[in-house]
């Protein structure tokens, strides 16, 4: 093939050549440039969500830790009131396990009228009813007979009659 164009119309074609390669070139560098800001951008987003799911561990995380703290001081109050409840009833006179024991060491035909319980001095009152002195005497007995039982008095009066007796008994516990 022979090329019968003027020199100046070769190089007007080569220029159009060069410019349409230029063009290409520039068309393919803004789609390069316009999928590389789309890239970015989508990277972009997925940090930021990755960062703002990382911010929402860490309130869960402090929210856990100050409601777990919380939790301990709360348990650790309700700890100290009940070690105080214990150390209240610890010290308290318990009725039940002293009658119990009354019932156990008073004879048969000894009955109790009323029952009296100082908590300042652990003082201990009981009045009733012997039908003998001998019944009396045994009762007596039994309560000195008792550790825990110290300072046992009877007036002196219970023991002038020697039968159908009213009498009173003054002694002081000592709880263990």
């Amino acid at each position: 093939m022979i090329n019968l164009l003027p020199p100046q119309q070769k190089q007007e074609l080569l220029e159009e050549e060069r410019i349409k390669l230029i063009l290409i070139l520039e068309i393919l560098l803004l789609v390069f440039l316009i999928i590389l800001s789309l890239i970015l951008f989508s990277i972009k987003i997925y940090i930021s969500g990755q960062v703002e799911y990382q911010k929402i561990l860490v309130n869960l995380g402090e929210k856990e830790f100050l409601q777990s703290e919380a939790l301990k001081e709360k348990l650790n109050s309700i700890n100290q009131d009940l070690s105080k409840i214990d150390s209240f009833y610890q010290g308290q006179f318990n009725l039940t396990e002293f009658l119990e024991r009354i019932s156990k060491i008073i004879p048969e035909r000894i009955y109790l009228n009323s029952f009296s319980y100082q908590k300042d001095t652990s003082q201990i009152t009981l009045s009733g009813f012997s039908p003998t002195v001998e019944v009396l005497v045994d009762f007596k007995e039994n309560l000195e007979k008792q550790k825990d039982f110290k300072e046992i008095r009877f007036p002196p009066a219970v023991w002038i009659k020697l039968v159908d007796i009213d009498f009173d008994v003054t002694f002081n516990y000592e709880s263990k």
